[in-house]
């Protein structure tokens, strides 16, 4: 059995060998072949922009080669709103792109980032361009940004999802109780919910009100941006939205949410004809990561530099990729702040927090920067509990009116397993001990009281020290804070009411406040932090994660995100400046 061990290790490592061996192939082909000559636009082009079955995030690779297609070693398939934002800025810029086509009824994003999307869409339908959409089905999410194109056609036998935004959290106080797992919770906040699925089987009467607040916000802006696409009464189609009239495909026609019940095919020619073309006649298309290869960085010849640091993912400390690691974003903070030629700092938030100790070195670091040069924080989908902890530094913060943000509070949390190994699997423990707290926050037993007075003292503190960051940020007394703390959860529009956001803009805003404050007026480059890694690279530091992650979702099927929560578990270790949960929009 050992020899055929052997044999089979061998077989594994020839194989896993090969296969890198081809991804290293193609990747010296692909940078080989790869130009960065600009690429010539024909006359009379259309930008397809085909979003369907992938996840916005931040940024990508500017090469956006989607690594999806390299089968089970491949990462979930991504496209970065910047891409996309020069894409659609490019096009609109030259005079041989003519009109996009847009096929984006199943992406996956937040809210604030389809804003920021869609008023580039916008800006380029200002121009007389055209933008026409064509999908088989829509989400409603999907749908918010597909309104914003001139005509909206639909599959006859498709259909779209326009029935509002709801938002489900999952419970596991009953499977600890079956297991004899204790957790014991120390928080500060009556909103600071991130706790209640360990305690509760449903949501708190503080949670539900801070939930459907921020829900019917967002919904309700969401309703008023198609209705003035699609020139419908808002009252009207509010009412659409709630009762879910939209239940087939002829009822999105009859109500106005679409132009027409087409095929791709009948799109297509109506595509050739806006632009004069004959029946047999080939449309000239472009897709995102060619023309970009067009696209010409603004005055990038200019000393003056704009920092745009990226802080994207869970705050956790150390260095990680994929998250907001404390020691590698102050890298890239200090990188900005000692570079010479950097003028502004712009922190480009998407996080839901974490750490609490990592959000006190990013913000330690950013106020040391904020004193060489402007700071300016641009809130996107998500900026929240420690997302805003790292943001309150910041001379201005500007947020989309959908960006989710707030949540001042704090929680710790603990597991008594003495239950689940003594009395499920038969172990005990024993313990020598010099000190009375020398097995300080054992999970083999119960806390003692002295236990829990220490932890909640810790708690309590760190929720001083957040409420006092923010004060100092936003030039408010404690108590101002304390009004629209407490863990609460707000959107945009609600947080620049109550004193949290400045202004509501998107990054592009926020890049022109930090100019304006260093009187470079347009002389100027933008910059980002940190720099982007090659595709191979990328691809190579996926393969662990995302190999496992689909073998988990393949194996669990549809309870994968209950499991994938219950692994998360192993994040909520220390003080935690973090969302009240993790936030799904539906």
């Amino acid at each position: 059995m050992k020899f055929l061990g052997n044999v089979l290790a061998v077989i594994v490592g020839l194989l896993v060998f090969s296969v890198l061996s081809f991804f290293i192939l193609a990747g010296i082909i692909a940078i080989a072949s790869s130009s960065d000559s600009d690429v010539k636009i024909k006359e009379n082009t259309v930008l397809v922009l085909n979003l369907n079955g992938r996840t916005i995030v931040e940024r990508t690779n500017d090469d956006d080669i989607d690594l999806s297609s390299f089968g089970p070693f491949g990462s979930a398939p991504t496209i970065g709103l910047m891409n996309l934002k020069t894409a659609i800025n490019t096009a609109k810029d030259n005079e041989n792109v003519k009109g996009i086509y847009l096929r984006s009824g199943m992406l996956f994003a937040g809210q604030s980032m389809l804003e920021e999307l869609r008023n580039e869409l916008q800006a380029f339908r200002n121009t007389g361009k055209f933008i026409i959409a064509y999908d088989e089905i829509y989400t409603e999410s999907a749908y918010f940004l597909n309104s914003v194109a001139d005509e909206v056609y639909l599959n006859p036998q498709g259909g779209i999802e326009y029935n509002g935004f709801s938002s489900e959290i999952i419970f596991f106080k009953g499977l600890f109780e079956k297991l004899e797992i204790e957790p014991v919770v120390f928080r500060v906040g009556e909103f600071k919910s991130a706790v209640e699925p360990f305690l509760l089987d449903k949501m708190s009467e503080e949670n539900r009100l801070q939930t459907t607040s921020f829900l019917n916000d967002l919904n309700d802006y969401a309703i008023s941006k198609v209705a003035e696409s699609r020139g419908i009464a808002f009252d009207s189609l509010k009412v659409i939205n709630s009762k879910m009239l939209v239940r087939k495909n002829k009822d999105a026609l009859d109500y106005g949410l679409v132009d027409g019940l087409w095929y791709e095919d009948q799109v297509r020619d109506l595509i050739k004809e806006k632009l004069g073309l004959e029946e047999d006649d080939k449309i000239n298309t472009i897709n995102v990561t060619t023309i970009n290869k067009n696209a010409k960085a603004k005055n990038r010849l200019s000393k003056n530099k704009i920092a745009v640091i990226i802080a994207e993912g869970e705050i956790v400390s150390g260095k990680a990729d994929g998250v907001i690691a404390s020691e590698s974003l102050v890298q890239e903070i200090n990188k900005a702040k000692n570079d010479k030629d950097v003028r502004a700092i712009v922190l480009r938030v998407n996080s839901p927090g974490g750490s609490a100790l990592a959000s006190e070195v990013i913000w330690r670091a950013l106020g040391e920067a904020k004193k060489e040069k402007p700071l300016i924080a641009s809130m996107s989908e998500l900026a929240a509990s420690g997302g805003y902890y790292i943001s309150a530094p910041a001379d201005t913060i500007i947020a989309q009116p959908n960006t989710i943000t707030g949540s001042i509070g704090i929680f710790g949390l603990w597991f008594n397993a003495e239950g689940l190994l003594k009395n499920k699997m038969g172990i005990t423990t024993d313990v020598v001990k010099t000190g009375e707290l020398s097995d300080f926050l054992s999970v083999t037993r119960k806390l003692t009281d002295i236990e829990k007075s220490i932890y909640q003292e810790t708690i309590e503190d760190g929720y001083d020290t957040f409420i006092s960051r923010v004060a100092e940020g936003r030039g408010m007394s404690k108590e101002e804070v304390l009004q629209v703390a407490g863990g609460r959860v707000w959107s945009g529009i609600q947080a620049k009411e109550n004193g949290l956001v400045d202004l509501l803009g998107s990054l592009e805003d926020a890049i022109a406040i930090a100019a304006e404050k260093t009187e470079v007026a347009d002389d100027f480059k933008v910059v980002y932090y940190p720099q982007q890694k090659p595709w191979f690279e990328t691809l190579l530091a996926s393969l662990g994660n995302d190999v496992q992650s689909r073998y988990m979702k393949n194996k669990f099927g549809d309870l994968y995100p209950v499991i994938h929560q219950l692994e998360g578990l192993k994040k909520y270790e220390g003080a935690l400046y973090r969302t009240p949960f993790d936030i799904v929009i539906k």
